[in-house]
């Protein structure tokens, strides 16, 4: 007996998203930090993974990968709790736009405006996150210490690293997107 075409859409999804959150968790072990900004800013390009199941299915394949990513990343014991939730709240703030504005527009250009789009939405969400959560947990449950102000560290930290790793996924991520477009449109044909 053959399966039906849902039950192999189903699967080829499933599939497809598991191998996306597997090379997201490996690009996550390679991360590195940025000249002139705190060592344990590390940038690393797992979203790339989520960006492709994003456009290829919906936006929330893109959720599902980076949950899956930063889940596994925990268990690993290679992040803590604080920081896999600012990564995955991170990765969110930069894959919906782009996988709501490509979804409407459909374009190379939908995507480039996605990314400068999702890059300020992120920077100014984790300015904000960090602000209110993200540092008070980690001076309250981790012992860190801020030297300066969270104001101050938030301008020379937070953001121009959210600003750089935004950038640094679109310029691996746009060339890939146009190399595999035509690739892409066909397989976002056949599982939708």
């Amino acid at each position: 007996m053959q399966p039906s075409k849902g039950r192999s859409s189903k699967l080829l999804k499933l599939i497809t998203l598991s191998l996306m959150s597997t090379i997201s968790l490996l690009l996550m072990l390679l991360d590195f930090p940025l000249p002139l900004l705190p060592g344990f800013l590390k940038v690393d390009l797992s979203d790339v993974p989520a960006l492709f199941a994003a456009l290829l299915f919906s936006p929330i394949a893109g959720v599902i990968v980076e949950a899956i990513k930063n889940l596994l990343h925990f268990i690993l014991g290679s992040g803590d709790p604080i920081g896999a939730s600012a990564n995955f709240f991170a990765g969110l703030m930069l894959v919906l736009p782009v996988s709501m504005i490509y979804h409407r527009y459909k374009s190379v250009k939908s995507v480039v405006s996605g990314l400068v789009t999702g890059t300020i939405v992120m920077a100014v969400g984790m300015s904000v996150l960090n602000y209110f959560v993200i540092l008070p947990a980690y001076t309250w449950m981790m012992g860190f210490e801020l030297e300066g102000t969270k104001l101050g560290y938030i301008t020379a930290g937070i953001i121009p690293f959210n600003v750089v790793k935004g950038i640094l996924v679109g310029i691996l991520f746009v060339p890939l997107f146009v190399k595999l477009k035509p690739w892409f449109e066909q397989k976002r044909v056949n599982v939708t």
